[in-house]
């Protein structure tokens, strides 16, 4: 059994992003997940913390951090269960945190046992920030279509990582998982047959791509798979631009 430490993937006096630690344990029969924190001074954002088989997990990686009273946001890229499952226990740890989510998704919150809606941000299709009081932001981008029609991702311009959720996802064999992707060949092995399927069309993707394209992108960061460093982002940007994918073929699916 594999056991991942929490990586620094930014780190200076001020502000840091965090890569959680987690085992190949957890994930025996169950979709591997990432999770993320982004400190600012004496804040701290949580980036798709999960579902509730990982919250004992992510709690003490975040407590190994910071404190959880410094715990001010949380966001949510979509509605699926292995991103927003346990929000009823992180809300009733750091009741003062503030929820960020698209607004097709706040009517589904009452589902995963979340009925007050005072602290939850209704994101509009064009996204938004997360403002920490130092005066740095997250900004909130959009990623509609992929997989999810009020899909969201997250860059922080500090760090210079686009947080991808579903995008840039890859399915590792059994005990074949790690945390930095290294080559890009053997990588995108890894990628395609998720993004062929779960992506809605390449008109998604192109419009995505042209967007993030104009970021100062050190790494992508997704919620499955692995983290890409530059080189290897930049290169899944130009596959991804070109990916066919979703309703482009659908055939297959049919047979």
């Amino acid at each position: 059994m594999k056991e991942f430490k929490t990586v620094a993937l930014y780190e200076d006096e001020n502000h840091k992003f965090y890569l959680l630690g987690s085992s190949e344990k957890e994930e025996e029969g169950i979709v591997q997940v990432n999770q993320y924190v982004v400190v600012d001074g004496e804040e701290a954002a949580l980036l798709d913390p999960g579902g509730a088989h990982v919250f004992a997990r992510v709690l003490a990686e975040v407590s190994e951090i910071i404190g959880l009273e410094r715990v001010k946001h949380i966001f949510f890229t979509h509605q699926d269960p292995d991103v927003v499952s346990g929000i009823t226990l992180w809300m009733s740890i750091i009741p003062h945190a503030k929820v960020y989510i698209s607004n097709l998704w706040t009517r589904f919150l009452p589902h995963f046992g979340i009925y007050d809606q005072r602290k939850i941000v209704a994101l509009p299709d064009k996204g938004g920030k997360i403002q920490f009081s130092s005066g740095v932001s997250l900004d909130i981008i959009p990623a509609h279509y992929l997989h999810s029609t009020g899909n969201l991702n997250l860059y922080d311009p500090v760090a210079r990582i686009l947080f991808s959720g579903d995008i840039g996802a890859a399915i590792f064999p059994k005990g074949g998982r790690y945390q930095i992707a290294q080559n890009w060949e053997d990588h995108v092995r890894l990628m395609e047959a998720f993004h062929q399927r779960y992506m809605t069309s390449n008109v998604a993707c192109k419009k995505w791509v042209d967007m993030v394209s104009r970021y100062d992108i050190e790494y992508i960061a997704p919620q499955h798979g692995a983290v890409m460093p530059r080189e290897i982002a930049h290169r899944f940007l130009e596959w991804l631009r070109n990916l066919k994918c979703g309703v482009d073929i659908i055939n297959r699916v049919y047979g």
